[in-house]
């Protein structure tokens, strides 16, 4: 199968104020080479810097024009409270001179994909019932959501190895925050709703083809009795 392909930022990180600026002089949030230079690093999140979140409010329309010369674009979500920069979109314009991406396209594997797309539908799910505004998940709930999509194994210890570290990934792309576990409990995670951002509606249906096609092929490798299957099964 081939891989999803998503693009997050050039540093999916959560960025707090001038620490992280120490090649722009740290010369405030309100200096728009600065601001700039923030979202090139990674995603700014309201929550975490209220004051640099305010000054991107009052300098976007010039971020815009700024970021518009790399042939990127601001994304602002006033009401989500985070801002990060992506590749615009590309033409199908003969005449317009295509420019290297500055920002790559990372490939994903089949099981980090399944987990954000079973993530991006939970995270749904909860929006619906109107609760609170963080969707908090325990380890073995994940566990379990993805495990009726695996092949069967006896090696419970080892199919939670192979999930914490596609979830480990998931944390590096910026769409899980591991949150400190208290002693004697499994870790819990956040689910940050920038991933709303990413794994849209058409990614979520261009999934779920590839989903079914991969259960049928599940499918057959168990109903042959296939010795192999649970390696298949991880590697797809």
């Amino acid at each position: 199968m081939t891989e999803q392909e998503l693009e997050p930022l050039a540093a999916m990180h959560d960025v707090h104020g001038c620490t992280n600026v120490a090649a722009a002089g740290c010369r405030g949030a309100t200096d728009l080479s600065a601001q700039v230079i923030l979202l090139l690093k990674g995603v700014i999140y309201q929550e975490a810097d209220a004051d640099l979140w305010n000054a991107l409010l009052n300098l976007q329309a010039r971020v815009r024009d700024y970021v518009a010369v790399l042939d990127l674009e601001l994304v602002l979500d006033e009401a989500e409270g985070y801002a990060f920069l992506r590749s615009r979109q590309e033409t199908h314009d003969d005449a317009t001179p295509k420019l290297p991406r500055l920002i790559a396209r990372r490939p994903l594997s089949f099981p980090v994909s399944l987990l954000l797309a079973l993530l991006r539908k939970k995270l749904a799910e909860f929006d619906a019932s109107g609760g609170d505004t963080r969707l908090v998940l325990s380890r073995d709930e994940i566990v379990e959501l993805v495990r009726v999509f695996l092949p069967e194994s006896s090696n419970e210890a080892k199919l939670i190895d192979q999930i914490e570290t596609h979830l480990n990934k998931i944390v590096e792309l910026g769409f899980l925050r591991k949150l400190k576990a208290a002693a004697g409990q499994t870790a819990a995670f956040e689910v940050r709703r920038i991933l709303k951002a990413f794994v849209d509606a058409q990614w979520l249906a261009d999934f779920d083809m590839r989903l079914a096609a991969y259960q049928a092929q599940l499918s057959t490798v168990i109903a042959e009795g296939g010795p192999n299957s649970d390696k298949q099964g991880a590697a797809a």
